[in-house]
């Protein structure tokens, strides 16, 4: 018979998998919803998300404004869709990475089109309000090998 403590500890690492997973995917829907505050609270206060190439949002204040602000709003009104995954993760006590593919999708009259491809690493914490991103960046799957390294085990 397997030993509790050890089937304990099997246990939390299942539920805490599960939890990054979980909160990695509301992402999404939390950006096409244009719930910028939202999206802001997978974050820790002073959490960073970057976008290479394009922004560096340090704190949930202006990770919002990227959900808020005129550029994400106009891919809003033309009809979008952000999905991420999957996604590895590893977990080292009370802290995780993971790293995965996002997609967004655009609306294009006729259909949609792949607006945006980018490999992503996520850095996160356990905190007393669960598990929240403490830096996730972002790059486009254009060729650049720094794209790509986000993408490789560590």
């Amino acid at each position: 018979m397997d030993d509790p403590n050890n089937l304990a500890a099997r246990l939390r690492a299942l539920e805490d998998r599960e939890a990054v997973r979980d909160l990695i995917a509301s992402y999404g829907p939390l950006a096409d919803s244009g719930d910028g505050e939202a999206a802001a609270a997978l974050w820790t206060e002073d959490g960073t998300y970057e976008v290479l190439g394009f922004a560096k949002a340090v704190g949930r204040a202006e990770i919002a404004a990227l959900i808020d602000g005129p550029v994400h709003r106009a891919l809003m009104a033309d009809g979008c869709a952000h999905m991420l995954g999957p996604i590895t993760i590893t977990i080292s006590g009370d802290s995780a990475q993971a790293r995965g593919h996002s997609l967004v999708l655009r609306h294009t009259g006729s259909g949609f089109e792949a607006h945006r491809v980018a490999a992503n690493r996520w850095t996160l914490a356990r905190t007393a309000a669960g598990w929240r991103v403490t830096h996730r960046i972002n790059a486009l799957l254009d060729g650049t090998e720094e794209a790509r390294l986000l993408l490789a085990p560590n």
